[in-house]
């Protein structure tokens, strides 16, 4: 989704502004954000269960606690935070907030690698540990959780988790951001708008507001249906809802009879209610702390009050990782000049110099799509995640939406996602990993197209590389669920570790990383999802394939967008540019992309996409993050007796030995193109020599 406001060519947003023109300027004032205290609330040392040693680095130990830093609103830097002008202010001038933490590091630093895994929690959980360590339980903010098969510890890498998502709920990695208010301390207000998403199953009885309403005038608001996003929107009657709480009015509930029978929601339905807020939280303060910890763990020796910083004079490097919604955080992290740590004043001669320093050296995003996050904003709601089904109404996507420099013909305005690092040299080294599933459900091929048909020159992007995890689904799985067909069950994980060393090198010896490896419209690799006969995507008996995709949508909010206020809500929509999913071959499995030997030597058809299990299954939507597993049959006979284009297993690999072979010389080609670690080769291959491919 393309979500920007139609302005004058000769006209600059706002914020955009301050974006690209902060380095032009003479002089600006030291910067003033930084972390004041921290707390450490426990340390566990050694950690995790027994106690185990990691090879050459040795013990690890758990450090949990909480911080406080301060900005500076009048500083360039943070100035671009919507409302941290209006929110309360210290005697110095200055906001304050404060945020969890938790460090795994080796008791002894010095056995380390010295580089930093700083984790982005998605909804205040952790996935650091299962994605790269295979762990079955996550590290929390009270527990080190399971360390798997030690890759990291193995490494030497020491992980913190800062907090940054006011959506987190209570208990995980949590922040606690200031109110703002008028300038005259009056409580601001507003229109928001919240998504109900109901499925299968699920009836509940009331739904929670991210916001309180300002007012029991059931008049200032209104709730609507829909089964899928395409449909039209029902108006339901102010006598079948209400407010739960008439002193908060922070909750809305069903009083008569919907979709969901009387006093429910569901079964099956999306309700949007759209309704006046108030107290909006300065929720793009996430931004500042993630910024502010990093560089107070690089940088300082203690905190104000003496305390000592844990990782003081250890960090040589700071990489990112996140899965999902987190990677849409450090996109717009990177958008909005959060990597630019506090200025570092030098003198020479009779003029003032600042050195530029990064906060993060790189970036391993993995599934972030092309999407930024719903946060810079007055009542922002950073939970939400828009999908072809979910959430179409929130500002994901906004110009610009390449790291590319463009001119977007449609809206008249010009520029990249990267201008504000570049002129101050502070970009980080990005990884943008994504699976099939962000083209299908999230319009993803806007990150390396102009939305007009064109590919982008992804070689201006230096210090950016792009990877296509093919026929990888968002969010792996086995049972259908509330699909049509069962869940795609490929894991990230093997890629993942290779890339993760591979961006280590990138940073810290300049050695190139593996060059990108995505679907292109130049070589017939990406392609409109309809017809299907132009997608390569075959006739597979049993399963439907409508080309449901998300579209390349133009929001209207309301003449202060530009200013991160939300004023025309739900928004005004057309759908001014293409999108693009990638090309199949005949098995249905992607054709650019890094394919694992799953995919490169396949059991079955790996799909990105895949719809919901509803009464008229040709007109379904997507089933938001999941994929399909469609397998070959076991012979030709049987493939036949049903008409399934697709060779079976037997016809594919004449004999066992065979199969394995292919499997090793897959594997083996991903490591020699630095995509796969040796331990991993070994996994395929044993999983290969173990599968009983061909059956009997």
């Amino acid at each position: 989704m393309i979500q920007v406001m139609p302005i004058n060519y000769a006209r600059r947003p706002k914020i955009y502004l301050s974006l690209i023109g902060i380095a032009s300027l003479g002089f600006v004032s030291v910067a003033n954000a930084r972390v004041t205290q921290i707390i450490i609330t426990n340390t566990e040392a050694p950690t995790f269960d027994n106690n185990p040693s990691f090879g050459a680095v040795g013990q690890y130990e758990r450090i949990e606690g909480t911080f406080t830093g301060e900005v500076d609103p009048k500083d360039p830097l943070n100035a671009v935070i919507v409302d941290i002008d209006r929110a309360p202010k210290n005697p110095n001038g200055t906001v304050s907030y404060s945020a969890t933490f938790q460090i795994l590091r080796p008791i002894d630093l010095k056995k380390g690698n010295h580089r930093v895994i700083f984790e982005l929690p998605n909804r205040g959980r952790t996935n650091v540990l299962g994605l790269f360590n295979d762990s079955g339980t996550a590290n929390t903010t009270t527990s080190s959780g399971d360390p798997g098969n030690a890759f990291l510890m193995n490494q030497g890498y020491t992980i913190v988790e800062g907090a940054w998502d006011t959506s987190a709920p209570a208990g995980l990695f949590t922040v606690t951001f200031p109110i703002a208010t008028n300038k005259d301390g009056s409580t601001i207000t507003g229109p928001a708008t919240e998504e109900f998403v109901i499925d299968v199953g699920s009836t509940p009885a009331s739904q929670p507001l991210t916001y309180p309403a300002s007012t029991a005038d059931k008049s200032k608001a209104f709730l609507t249906v829909r089964e899928n996003y395409g449909d039209a929107r029902q108006t339901v009657s102010a006598s079948g809802w209400d407010y739960t709480d008439t002193t908060k009015l922070n909750a809305v509930k069903l009083t008569s009879g919907n979709f969901g029978g009387p006093g429910s929601f569901g079964p099956t339905a999306l309700y949007e209610f759209t309704y006046v807020a108030k107290q909006p939280v300065v929720v793009g303060l996430g931004f500042a702390s993630l910024r502010d910890l990093a560089t107070f763990l690089r940088n300082a020796k203690t905190d104000d009050n003496g305390v000592a910083n844990p990782l003081a004079g250890d960090v040589r490097a700071i990489y990112t990782v996140c899965s999902s919604q987190p990677c849409r955080t450090t996109r717009d992290f990177v958008l909005f000049g959060f990597n630019e740590a506090e200025h570092s004043q030098q003198k020479a001669s009779k003029e003032q110099h600042f050195e530029h320093q990064k906060v993060f050296d790189g970036m391993l995003n993995w599934k972030g799509g092309g999407s930024g996050i719903f946060m810079n904003y007055r009542f922002a709601q950073p939970g939400r995640t828009h999908r072809q089904h979910i959430a179409r109404w929130t500002p994901e996507i906004q110009f610009p939406f390449a790291d590319v420099d463009i001119f977007d013909r449609v809206t008249g305005k010009f520029g990249s996602r990267l201008d504000r690092c570049r002129k101050t040299s502070t970009c980080p080294k990005i990884f943008e990993a994504n699976s099939a599933n962000e083209y299908w459900a999230k319009a993803s091929s806007g990150l390396t197209t102009d939305g007009q048909g064109h590919d982008l020159d992804l070689d201006k992007t230096d210090n950016v590389r792009y990877y296509l995890f093919s026929s990888f689904p968002h969010g792996a799985g086995t049972a259908a669920g509330i699909c049509q067909q069962p869940q795609n069950p490929l894991a990230p994980n093997q890629l993942l570790r290779a890339l993760l060393l591979d961006l280590d090198d990138w940073v810290s010896t300049g050695r190139e990383p593996p060059h990108n490896r995505i679907p292109r419209l130049a070589n017939k690799t990406l392609a409109p999802a309809l017809p299907q006969s132009g997608t390569g995507f075959p006739n597979i008996p049993g399963v439907v394939y409508n080309g449901i995709h998300h579209t390349g949508d133009l929001l209207d909010f309301g003449p202060q967008f530009d200013d991160g206020i939300l004023t025309k809500l739900p928004p005004v929509v057309s759908t001014p540019y293409k999108v693009y999913i990638p090309k199949t071959d005949g098995d249905g499995n992607d054709i650019a992309g890094i394919r694992t030997p799953d995919v490169a030597v396949p059991l079955a058809t790996y799909t990105g996409w895949a719809l919901r299990a509803e009464d008229e299954p040709e007109s379904a939507d997507g089933c938001d993050a999941s994929g399909q597993r469609l397998p070959f049959a076991e012979t030709k006979t049987a493939r036949l007796a049903v008409g399934d284009p697709r060779l079976s297993l037997q016809e594919r690999y004449k004999d066992h030995t065979t199969y394995v072979s292919l499997v090793t010389t897959a594997a083996r080609r991903l490591q020699h193109e630095r995509l796969l670690l040796e331990d991993d080769v070994q996994a395929y291959i044993a999983a290969a020599e173990a599968a009983a491919v061909p059956g009997p």
